[in-house]
């Protein structure tokens, strides 16, 4: 029965220390993906599209021309033929029909 104790303690403490060994994030200190900025997902309404500032970070296209962030942009594209049924997106951004089609956002300044 002694044993029974002592062998029921030992696994509690072991399992307490186990539970324990991860520090907690102390006041002062920011988790690391806290600390880490993230770039701005879309572009404010007021920049010059073609412009750096003109980049929709969520789908990687020119905020200006992205139709799943704007869908008053799609008569649009669907008017010039450049629309993707399938995949519901314009067919000059469609990385699934063009896998060799490369978006670059213009450089800074432009």
């Amino acid at each position: 029965m002694k044993i029974r104790s002592i062998s029921i303690v030992l696994c509690a403490l072991a399992l307490g220390a186990v539970s324990c060994s991860k520090e907690a994030p102390s006041a002062g200190k920011a988790a690391p993906e806290q600390t880490q900025a993230k770039p701005a997902a879309h572009a404010p309404a007021d920049v010059k599209p073609g412009s750096h500032e003109d980049w929709c970070g969520e789908h990687q296209v020119p905020e200006s021309q992205c139709t799943r962030c704007n869908s008053d942009l799609i008569p649009a594209f669907k008017a010039t033929n450049d629309w993707c049924a399938e995949h519901g997106m314009p067919e000059s951004q469609c990385l699934k029909c063009n896998p060799d089609l490369k978006i670059v956002r213009p450089p800074k300044g432009s």
